[in-house]
């Protein structure tokens, strides 16, 4: 990873790791809870803005979904916000894997770092 503090990984990581855990026992209020009230996400569906939208997304996952990332890059644009960009690979019980670029922006609130931005793309 370039362009980041170890600190900033850490932050990124901690909010990654419950998001995946939310993931994969597919519990969506769960995983919604790791984005901004006002979240802009983007699966591979249309676009919702904010967590009712997120939860929906999960929700409609097969049973089984597993989520794994690996860290590409991290920028720092601004005090309070965190840029990460990430290979994911989405795995399930009846279906080939779907790998992923992930581009995600968490913003630091109240109750701590939430993600803010969600935006999957399919190279393939």
């Amino acid at each position: 990873m370039t362009g980041t503090t170890p600190r900033d990984a850490t932050v990124l990581r901690e909010v990654l790791d419950g998001w995946k855990a939310a993931v994969d026992a597919h519990q969506p209020d769960r995983v919604a809870a790791h984005f901004t009230a006002d979240a802009v996400f983007q699966g591979l569906h249309p676009y919702s803005v904010g967590r009712p939208g997120v939860a929906a997304y999960y929700d409609s996952q097969p049973l089984g979904m597993t989520a794994d990332y690996r860290v590409l890059e991290t920028r720092r644009p601004a005090d309070g916000v965190l840029f990460g960009y990430l290979d994911v690979d989405f795995a399930f019980t009846d279906r080939p894997t779907v790998s992923v670029k992930l581009g995600i922006l968490l913003r630091r609130t109240d109750e701590g770092w939430a993600i803010a931005h969600y935006q999957v793309s399919r190279l393939d």
